[in-house]
């Protein structure tokens, strides 16, 4: 890791040697060589090759609480921080689709209940640091391989037969075996609330009715993530 005297903005230091630098220790070391903030930094430079992006890094890091925070922003939101124009906010979003891709990927190559570490990697990363509650499920096939995951919402899920009806419909229309519920809370908290076990319970009991399983509804939060499965809820 870097010395904590590196932290220093780089003001009369030669901005190319300081990049090389730290190009040099993630060459060398990986992504564990760089601090948060640098990785941000030297993502930043190569949308803006010729200004000091340490600065702007960690005004980010501020803005939204950390690295989490500052890939899962919005785009409009990244380009309200002074020093963010649209090649530099296309840099950040980029590297957190590449990031969501890759875990993706693992969900989708082998059955999801005999890899459930794949999944709990994947969700917190598109999910966590949202700061608004968005409602996704993923739909299964016969042998718990993912066909479809998809946001189906964004805002409160307390409006419960909304949901119940849009999510049956949906599995139907899929040919859906199973299925699993995910939402975040913005609030960093995970714990889930009466609202999140009743409206699980109730699509639960609605897709059995069709021979539709409702696996698990998980809560994804800064703090972690809660299975209403392992917590007995369902």
């Amino acid at each position: 890791m870097a010395d904590p005297d590196e932290d220093a903005d780089v003001r009369g230091d030669d901005l190319k040697g300081h990049r090389g630098r730290l190009r040099k220790r993630l060459f060398e070391g990986g992504s564990d060589a760089l601090l948060d903030h640098e990785l941000i930094e030297y993502l930043l430079a190569i949308a803006i090759p010729r200004g000091d992006t340490k600065a702007l890094a960690k005004a980010l890091m501020r803005e939204f609480g950390g690295i989490g925070g500052v890939l899962t922003a919005d785009a409009e939101a990244l380009g309200r921080v002074k020093g963010m124009g649209e090649i530099s906010t296309a840099a950040i979003k980029i590297a957190h689709a590449a990031a969501i891709r890759l875990l993706q990927s693992h969900v989708s190559d082998r059955p999801v209940l005999a890899n459930w570490q794949a999944l709990l990697d994947y969700l917190p990363a598109d999910m966590a640091h949202h700061a608004i509650e968005r409602f996704r499920v993923l739909h299964l096939n016969t042998k718990n391989m993912l066909i479809r995951d998809e946001v189906m919402s964004k805002g409160s899920i307390d409006q419960a037969a909304v949901y119940v009806r849009e999510v049956i419909r949906r599995a139907i229309d899929l040919g859906s075996a199973s299925i699993i519920l995910v939402h975040n809370h913005p609030s960093g908290d995970p714990s889930p609330s009466r609202a999140d076990i009743d409206i699980t319970r109730t699509i639960a009991e609605a897709g059995k009715r069709l021979g539709i399983t409702v696996h698990d509804h998980i809560v994804m939060g800064t703090g972690g993530h809660v299975s209403l499965r392992a917590q007995g809820l369902i």
